[in-house]
């Protein structure tokens, strides 16, 4: 048998590590196996030993250097041995494993035992689970019916509560005062007439018909005693002095719920309430505007009447109408002034007459009529949100307040037709309009069409009265207006503030045919100024009484705004085309050869060769004549402005022109002496440009 050498360290030093050679194994097994039959096949032992190489067991076994033959015996004689071992042991252990065996007998005759009584407790449970199936069903049935009978119960309940008259609720109904427990009594009345007309089945039961005629008589007796107390609550309305609508939420509200069992219970009795309610409410309001109109007709200072036009001569107005207070000045008929602040105090309280009749104050017919409508937009808007609250009717307001609309038509068809103060009828627009913005803002309709009616109505009447100023303007007799005064004329004076208020009145509005009719209206004035200013015979004061007009009324203009529109910038330029005009006019009228000579000499050159040039002798004596008097011209010219024009500022600003102007032709006139042969010899006589400067200056200081 081939030996297994294992390696060594000195091996491993010394030489190649030695390997172990499974060949010889296989050739000795193959050798000692006598028995071996010659069928075997080999096939395949090679790959199977060399897979067994890298075995650890193997590797062991063969590294001790035993054959796998005599390793085969010992396993074997090892195994017997356990074997042999494993016998002795179950014979040492047999009085246990008897003893075991006679346990399990035991246990088994326990468990068939308690297999067997078990068995019958199954039997039992199934018995019980029966039994319980039946008591459920028996229960849920149970459950149901008393389900139903709690319905019945509750239903029948109901029935008979909603059906029964207590002995309280009658007398209440027959004998009670009407109070906030009368009105509680009435609600479960009318829940009880509901309920008996309401269910078809009800009114076929024996118990309505028992207790029906009594649910009538009930009915009728509430009906009629609500009734008259209702009428005696409305008559209270109608006492002297009674302030309603006070009595209206404080009193009459808490019994609103009489009206809604009226209206279901008793339609035409309700019916009767609401129309006398209407008539009360119409004859007390009525009466009571009627009242605060004559009051107010006490306090009304007539402004304007048919004469006061802008075209209409001073001296031929008539005197004035019965009640009319004198003005302190005639131009306020035209002039807006303080009357403009009743915009401001659309939301102040109605006037109190008897207090401003006891201050002896008058008024103008706008702040009356803001006074007379701010009641009338209160009182409206009160009445309107009662009736819809305490009736739920909304329509019913209309009737009541006929008759004060009734009242306020008649006052207003005598007031308007005799108005001629177009600025109070435009103030009045604007009030309407300002009132319709506040009813828009209390999201109260009532009134929308009543401020419709007076808007339309106040419109046409202010064209009119307008159209009445224009045509006095067109139809103007300049002989009568004529005044030999080149001061501003007061029709033109007119003309200006008026315009100036309507433009005021019109700022934020923006009304184009407002603005039509002002250039009409100034298109007018134009013609008539223009007349006007050719009553007078010299040229000169003709443009005085031009500038004079157009500067004053710009002047009206912008005090009534800083956007005069395209008024102002017509007058503007009006103004700017006549200042130059009158500058021409004063400087000709002073210096006429020396502007003569600027404009018809000055721009030619003497050097050039001309028919006839400038000479010496053309010039001195212009030169010698200005030098001589032209400051005595200039101080006669500021007297001659002075006294010329009612506006200093406007006088002045002409001067400053004129005497620019008349510098730039004393300077083209020294340009033109340079260029003359020998024109140096007037240079004694030539007046210095920075003298005439320093005397411009000296005037504008003065001023």
């Amino acid at each position: 048998m081939a030996e297994v050498t294992t390696p060594t360290s000195a091996d491993a030093n010394n030489g190649p590590k030695s390997f172990l050679d499974l060949g010889s194994f296989v050739g000795d097994l193959n050798a000692e196996d006598e028995t071996a039959s010659d069928d075997i096949s080999l096939e395949g032992l090679e790959e199977e030993l060399q897979e067994c190489e890298t075995d650890d067991v193997v590797a062991n076994i063969l590294s001790k250097g035993t054959t796998l033959r005599e390793y085969a015996k010992g396993v074997e004689n090892n195994l017997r041995q356990v074997e042999l071992d494993s016998i002795q042991d179950y014979i040492k252990e047999s009085d246990n494993l008897v003893s075991l065996h006679d346990q399990i007998r035991d246990c088994d005759m326990i468990l068939s035992q308690m297999e067997t009584l078990l068995s019958g407790f199954q039997d039992e449970i199934g018995s019980i689970s029966s039994d319980i199936k039946i008591l459920q069903e028996k229960s849920m049935d149970m459950g149901l019916r008393l389900k139903n009978r709690k319905v019945a119960e509750s239903k029948l309940a109901k029935f008979v509560e909603d059906i029964i008259v207590p002995p309280r609720m009658i007398d209440i109904i027959v004998d009670g005062e009407v109070n906030e427990e009368y009105m509680r009594t009435l609600e479960i009345l009318s829940k009880k007439l509901k309920f008996a007309d309401a269910d078809p089945m009800v009114k076929t039961s024996k118990a309505l018909k028992d207790v029906q005629p009594e649910l009538e008589k009930l009915r009728q007796k509430a009906v009629s005693k609500v009734f008259d107390f209702m009428v005696q609550k409305l008559y209270a309305l109608r006492k002297p002095k009674t302030n309603i609508q006070i009595l209206q939420q404080s009193i009459l509200l808490k019994y609103k719920y009489i009206l809604s069992f009226l209206k279901e219970h008793g339609k035409e009795v309700y019916l009767e309430v609401r129309a006398a309610y209407i008539d009360t409410m119409n004859k007390v309001l009525s009466a009571q505007f009627r009242a605060y109109i004559q009051a107010l007709e006490k306090l009304q200072l007539d402004i304007a009447t048919s004469n006061d036009l802008i075209g209409v001569e001073t001296r031929s107005t008539g005197l004035f109408s019965r009640g009319r207070e004198p003005l302190k000045n005639r131009s306020a008929v035209f002039a807006l002034g303080e009357r403009i602040n009743i915009l401001k105090e659309i939301d102040e309280p109605p006037l109190i007459p008897h207090i401003a009749e006891a201050s002896s104050k008058k008024y103008p017919y706008e702040v009356l009529f803001r006074s007379l409508h701010k009641l009338l937009m209160d009182t409206a808007s009160s009445e309107y949100l009662f009736c819809d609250d305490f009736f739920g009717e909304e329509a019913m307001f209309y009737d009541i307040f006929a008759g004060p609309f009734s009242v306020i038509d008649e006052h207003f068809g005598t007031i308007l037709p005799n108005s001629f103060d177009a600025i109070g009828l435009l103030l009045m627009i604007r009030i309407i309009h300002q009132h319709q913005l506040v009813m828009s803002r209390r999201r109260i309709p009532c009134l929308d069409s009543y401020l419709d009616k007076v808007n339309i109505a106040l419109w046409p009447r202010f064209k009119m009265v307008f159209d009445l100023h224009l045509n006095s303007l067109r139809n103007a007799n300049i002989r009568t207006l004529w005044e030999d005064d080149v001061h501003p004329h007061y029709v033109i004076r007119r003309y200006a503030e008026f315009t100036a208020s309507l433009i005021h009145l019109n700022v934020e509005y923006g009304d184009g045919q407002l603005e039509l009719n002002l250039e009409r209206l100034r298109m007018a004035v134009d013609d008539l100024l223009v007349k006007l200013a050719q009553m007078f015979a010299k040229q000169k004061l003709q443009t005085v009484f031009l500038i004079n007009n157009y500067d004053m009324t710009i002047s009206v203009l912008k005090e009534a705004g800083p956007d005069g529109g395209k008024i102002q910038q017509h007058f503007e330029e009006l103004l700017k085309n006549n200042t130059a005009i009158f500058v021409e006019e004063l400087l000709l009228e002073h210096f006429s050869d020396l502007i003569k000579f600027v404009k018809t000499r000055g721009s030619e050159d003497s050097s050039s060769s001309t028919e006839r040039p400038i000479t010496i002798a053309e010039v001195e004596p212009i030169v010698k004549d200005f030098a001589n008097r032209w400051k005595a011209a200039i101080e006669l010219m500021h007297n001659d402005v002075i006294t010329s024009f009612s506006n200093f500022l406007c006088g002045m600003d002409i001067l400053r022109a004129a005497l620019t102007q008349l510098l730039l032709y004393y300077t083209r006139l020294s340009d033109c002496i340079k260029r003359i042969n020998g024109g140096s010899t007037l240079n004694k006589d030539l007046v210095s440009i920075s003298s005439i400067m320093y005397e411009i200056r000296k005037y504008s200081r003065a001023f």
